[in-house]
């Protein structure tokens, strides 16, 4: 690869990185299989005891 090809490719890498960190983040955060058994643990016991 020549070097003005390579210097192209690092600058335009480096923008879309930039870019990726400024854009809106609509992934949810990812939870665990094990976290999502006592999340859903939780509120069961709350209905439990006010039932």
């Amino acid at each position: 690869m020549n070097r003005r090809k390579k210097g192209n490719q690092i600058l335009k890498s480096r923008i879309k990185k930039a870019k990726a960190k400024l854009a809106p983040k609509n992934k949810p955060k990812y939870i665990s299989k094990a976290e999502q058994a006592k999340l859903a643990e939780i509120p069961d016991q709350h209905t439990v005891s006010e039932g």
